[in-house]
């Protein structure tokens, strides 16, 4: 599953980014806010969430009709997909979801610029 997000992310990164704003956080979040645009459906999504001790990337949070799970998504570039796990757990970027209970999907993906791949990290824990 890891692998099938990053490969995705990197598709639509390289497809829908120009390459002027390639190596840019701010493009591969607008980059991952297309990808799930379909989502909308069953989430409100927001970008640069205020929590914890600082603002998770993207979050997705599931419609009060919906049982999905929340997802907080953090981007790094040049480091690793598990830094950013960690680092929406050192900032306490679960405390942008007051009132929401179940299921929680962490999502960490880095951005590698020289090469332009990217990686995917996935943790599940329950709010």
């Amino acid at each position: 599953m890891k692998k099938k997000v990053a490969d995705i992310a990197e598709q639509i990164h390289e497809e829908n980014t120009s390459i002027l704003k390639y190596n840019d956080e701010n493009s591969l979040s607008c980059v991952l806010t297309l990808a799930y645009y379909s989502a909308k459906k069953n989430y409100n999504m927001y970008r640069e969430l205020a929590g914890g001790q600082g603002f998770a990337d993207l979050v997705f949070i599931p419609k009060v009709t919906y049982q999905f799970p929340a997802f907080i998504i953090e981007l790094k570039w040049d480091r690793s997909a598990y830094s950013a796990i960690e680092q929406i757990k050192k900032k306490n970027y679960v405390n942008c979801l007051k009132g929401y209970t179940g299921k929680l999907i962490l999502v960490g993906i880095n951005y590698d610029k020289k090469t332009k791949h990217h990686t995917c990290q996935i943790e599940e824990i329950y709010k």
